[in-house]
């Protein structure tokens, strides 16, 4: 996120909806999710100085370097999208929740004969259909009642027909079911009972909201007032059932969905990831000169440029509108998955509700975020552009950049970092333990990294092209641009080596630091190009070397903490290697194993009771 996020001014934009609110720090890592009913009201609580807060929550806000949100259709929609979002980056200023059985949903058993329509904690990918999650248990139980009571659709396990002797069981003679177990109604005539109630809770309250006010005025007018109050109480409570929600699906399944804004000039493009069912995330790509396009030619434009460096492909693509080329991209999308993708149009239901919701999200950032968009295209693709100039070397989208760590003689590692279009991208980031290399020799290191690296990546282009599958991308079949090794001749020099072993013909820049390790310059075709202090390029650059670091460094520690935790819970009797691993995947350190109750290690699959509480004890009772 650039530094000239100014959060005065963004927190002015911020609008009176309900949604979803993530804080970032200054490495762009998420260290808080909330959501709010309003988000204006919600957020700006944070920097008030008049809001009292928690000693928590002002480490929180001291961090805070920048913001973003999701606006939802309602505050439950907000709920489940926050425990999704939390779930996915476990951030660290927030307590963790748990699992989605905190969720009750309605379960319409569309795999028997004569469905039933039941309470359920858990979605399961069978023939059933689900809907919700909803808030409360007891809103669940009132909209099935209130289903019940409208559609007559059955909630007993009896089978179907029962004996003769057996009578229709009480919702029956509540008027909640119209007995099909006595065979007092068809199996056509109650499945198209079902089908109404698939579509009330789809959303569609029109038909049956129009039904029962024609109902209640006419028994108003035949003076039935205790019937036309019954139809007025069910009129209310059709008005007030839960919401269907969008947020999280029940058919499991992996989706992109897109949406678009547009004024005369530019358009925003909004994504939100749809991972197992559940929305997970979402990005916004800025797209410029589309003043003579139409929509469906900006959507169409857009799915070639962003699947083409995508590292992942969903199952389906959800979109607004039909595209020119739908079928040729579908079959292009198809090969590089290896599966069939799919591009879909929804009509209804929930599917057409989410892409709604991102067109609403899309409208919002091209109204509000448009001039720091275009500030951002600056920071990165401009300054990948001002760097491609400074050296001479035109269409730079990938760049890579290499560090080694190694401290107090301690095991040495190494990292790459991945850039595209002059942004971090995480998924591609790798790490090296230094397998041949004794002692502290950062050429010989380097070279074993990029070795490594780059063998990988022919290795397995090769396994690709024999199988006859087009490259994958994000994988390290995906070569750079342009090589960035942290230091001068000396690293340039030990890359184009290994480059050139290999057979490999990529361009290698040197990031020179001077004696302060400040960036002066970039070393490229064996000379040193000053660099302009005050330019984009010089503070990618930067920003480039600082998280080569920082990756090397963070990955240099966790191998140390984890040394550590080892060799203390190598003397605790119970704990082998499979446990070990199980503790250290739940708790990050040692301190935090040492602090854990036996309650919150036996949470461990791995760990029963009775070891829970030797190592409780191991930490807290002292040894003889």
């Amino acid at each position: 996120m650039e530094s000239e996020f100014q959060i005065e001014e963004e927190l002015k934009k911020l609008p009176h909806l309900p949604g979803v609110y993530i804080m970032h720090d200054k490495r762009d890592a998420i260290i808080y999710v909330g959501k709010a009913i309003d988000l204006f009201n919600r957020v700006h609580s944070y920097f008030r100085s008049s809001t009292k807060k928690t000693v928590k929550i002002q480490r929180m806000v001291a961090q805070i370097h920048h913001f973003e949100y999701i606006i939802t259709d309602s505050e439950l929609e907000a709920l489940v999208l926050e425990n999704n979002l939390i779930k996915e980056h476990r951030p660290k200023y927030n307590t963790m929740l748990k699992d989605d059985k905190t969720y009750p949903y309605i379960k319409v058993t569309m795999g028997e004969e004569y469905p039933r329509i039941l309470f359920s904690r858990m979605m399961k990918k069978d023939k059933s259909r689900y809907f919700g999650p909803y808030t409360s248990a007891g809103s669940v139980k009132d909209t099935i009642e209130l289903i019940c009571k409208l559609y007559k659709i059955r909630t007993c396990n009896r089978r179907i027909p029962v004996d003769e002797s057996e009578r229709a069981c009480l919702n029956y003679h509540m008027k909640q079911c119209d007995a099909p177990c006595k065979n007092l109604i068809s199996k056509e005539e109650y499945l198209a009972h079902v089908k109404k109630a698939l579509e009330f809770l789809e959303g569609d309250y029109k038909p049956v909201l129009k039904e029962l006010e024609e109902k209640m005025q006419s028994a108003s007018e035949n003076m039935e007032f205790e019937e036309a109050i019954r139809y007025r109480d069910l009129l209310n409570s059709v008005k007030a059932v839960a919401q269907k929600q969008k947020i999280t699906e029940s058919s499991g399944e992996d989706k992109d969905v897109m949406a678009l804004a547009k004024d005369d000039k530019d358009a925003v493009i909004q994504v939100f990831f749809v991972r197992d069912g559940r929305l997970i995330g979402r990005e916004h790509y800025y797209m410029t000169n589309v003043s003579e396009n139409t929509d469906a030619e900006i959507l169409n434009s857009f799915l070639k440029q962003f699947y083409a460096g995508t590292p992942y492909l969903p199952k389906t693509i959800m979109l607004p509108e039909k595209v020119e080329e739908q079928g040729v991209i579908e079959k292009w999308l198809s090969g590089r998955k290896g599966s069939r993708v799919y591009i879909r149009v929804p009509k209804k239901g929930s599917k057409e509700k989410l892409v709604e919701l991102a067109a609403k999200n899309a409208g919002m950032v091209l109204s509000q975020d448009k001039e720091r968009m275009k500030r951002e295209e600056g920071r990165t693709i401009g300054a990948v552009r001002e760097i491609g100039k400074l050296i001479g070397l035109d269409g730079i989208v990938r760049m890579e950049a290499y560090d080694i760590s190694n401290i107090s003689g301690f095991e040495t590692v190494g990292s790459m970092v991945v850039y595209e279009k002059g942004k971090p991208r995480r998924s591609d980031y790798r790490k090296f333990k230094i397998k041949t290399v004794s002692g502290p020799n950062d050429y010989a290191c380097m070279k074993e990294v990029l070795t490594r690296r780059f063998v990988h990546g022919i290795d397995e282009k090769q396994v690709l092209k024999e199988k006859e599958l087009e490259e994958e991308f994000g994988s390290f079949t995906k070569f750079p641009d342009l090589l960035l090794m942290d230091g001068g001749r000396g690293q340039v020099n030990i890359a184009k080596e290994v480059l050139k072993e290999l057979g490999l013909d990529i361009p290698v820049c040197g990031m020179v630091k001077d004696d302060h390790h400040r960036t002066r310059g970039l070393y490229f075709n064996n000379e040193e190009i000053p660099i302009d202090r005050s330019g984009e390029g010089f503070r990618l650059i930067t920003r480039i070397q600082d998280e080569a670091h920082r990756f090397a460094i963070e990955y240099h520690r966790s191998l140390r903490r984890k040394t550590n935790v080892h060799s203390v819970l190598d003397d605790i009797k119970g704990v082998g290697p499979s446990r070990r691993k199980a503790l250290m995947k739940k708790f990050t350190s040692l301190e935090e194993i040492k602090q854990a109750s036996v309650e919150q290690l036996s949470e461990v699959p791995e760990i029963p009771i009775s070891l829970a509480e030797e190592i409780y004890h191991f930490f807290h009772c002292p040894r003889q």
